[in-house]
């Protein structure tokens, strides 16, 4: 590791001037915002491109239907059913492309979806009947279509019952046993993939919505906390004010005057001291913490479409940590993940640990590493921010490591703060 190229690019305040208050509950409330370049699957698109995307992807499983377009184009239907053919592929192809478009903008709730499903299952009778085997292709879509539009618990049996109308139907046309196996199977595994996508979607879509619940319940705790220390602080106090303000008051009026400024001056000691306990406590609220900046991260980097990959015993407490420690591997972690906010062009993962070494004296160290698959730093002159956590770091004893990824790709922050147990030499 060197310690050059401290900065990725971004921009801190110094550890010498005190950092403005943020507002992490807020922060945790926000709702992930889903950019172009990626989006979250199960999620309504947002954009007429991530439309426009999935469309692209949906039409590349249209080549079944080069079996249906070669019948049109052989000529043996006459006009009059070539017509009719092709009306009835473009009316199935429009059905399964609005099955497609109206459920991703409207979600699970569009009215004309079984509608439109019934019309593709009556199209593809017809067309198969009407007009030869090679139209048999349709009930692959179809089946799909079934596995994605129907509720879970009916979503299977509507896929095998689609499975089991194409083999009927292949039957009666006397279809070849070497081609009822490419047709019957694939039309099964394709509606049977689409149904286990769909609870992936579902499974994925309760997380995003346990995690806001979960980032409302964090929010709520943390006013709830403030409220019991506020009330805990200035319950007393104010109500020991106000007996000697009355008392004071009543000194007054007995001509007592030395008494009354007695409870004067208790009074205002009282009040100073009093705000010198609301001092320390918003400022132990402004401390920052790993688990709150893990949640503030997560939320951040979904902004910009990075996922982040984090162990769950990273916020757990770490032996021989000490406050000022953890308090500045916090702040580390604030600014290598607005680094990669920032700066980190290209990027779709961020990865965070939280690990010990030791040094050549024998020293332990406690490591926080954030790293990013984005383009690395080029050729980016240092800047504020990284330097600006390599003076906090060296306040409590630790040191900033930096160094770029794999083949020129991506950045890696390393912080390393010493633990407060000593320990032998490593062997």
């Amino acid at each position: 590791m060197t310690r050059t190229s401290l900065d990725h690019g971004s921009a801190q305040s110094s550890p010498t001037r005190e950092s403005r208050p943020t507002d992490r509950p807020t922060a945790l409330l926000a709702r992930p915002a889903v950019g172009d370049r990626q989006h979250i699957p199960g999620a309504p698109v947002d954009t007429r491109r991530q439309l426009l995307v999935k469309i692209c992807w949906m039409l590349l499983w249209m080549f079944y239907l080069v079996y249906p377009i070669e019948d049109l184009a052989g000529g043996r239907h006459g006009t009059v059913g070539t017509l009719l053919g092709a009306l009835a592929l473009a009316g199935f192809v429009g059905g399964y492309l609005s099955l497609v478009i109206f459920r991703s903008v409207g979600g699970d709730g569009w009215r004309g979806t079984y509608p439109v499903l019934a019309l593709m299952l009556g199209l593809a009778f017809a067309t198969s009947f009407g007009l030869g085997g090679q139209w048999l292709g349709l009930f692959t879509y179809l089946s799909v279509a079934a596995g994605a539009v129907l509720p879970p618990r009916f979503a299977l049996g509507g896929v095998l019952a689609t499975a089991g109308l194409l083999l009927v139907t292949a039957l009666i046309l006397h279809t070849k046993s070497d081609e009822l196996g490419a047709l019957v199977l694939p039309t099964f595994l394709s509606g049977a993939a689409m149904t286990g996508l769909q609870r992936l979607v579902t499974t994925m879509r309760e997380l995003r919505e346990a995690r806001e619940v979960a980032a409302h319940l964090a929010a709520a705790e943390e006013r709830l906390r403030l409220a019991r220390d506020m009330h805990d602080l200035l319950g007393h106090s104010l109500s020991l004010i106000t007996l000697k303000s009355e008392l004071a008051g009543r000194f007054m009026d007995a001509g007592k005057d030395d008494q009354a400024r007695a409870q004067v001056a208790d009074i205002e000691q009282v009040a100073r001291q009093s705000l010198t306990d609301v001092r320390s406590a918003v400022s132990g609220y402004r401390k920052p913490s790993l688990s709150v900046e893990l949640a503030a991260a997560r939320t951040a980097l979904a902004t910009t479409g990075v996922t982040l990959d984090a162990p769950s015993t990273l916020t757990e407490e770490h032996p021989g940590l000490g406050g000022a420690e953890a308090e500045t591997l916090a702040w580390a972690l604030r600014e290598a993940v607005t680094n990669v906010v920032r700066h980190a062009a290209g990027a779709t993962l961020c990865t965070v640990a939280l690990d010990e070494t030791w040094d050549g004296d024998g020293a332990r160290f406690a490591v926080l590493e954030v790293a990013d698959n984005g383009r690395g730093p080029g050729k980016s002159a240092p800047g504020n921010g990284l330097t600006g956590l390599d003076e906090r770091l060296a306040l409590v004893g630790g040191r900033l490591e930096t160094a770029t990824g794999r083949h020129g790709r991506g950045f890696t922050v390393r912080a390393l703060v010493p633990l407060g147990l000593t320990a032998a030499r490593r062997p």
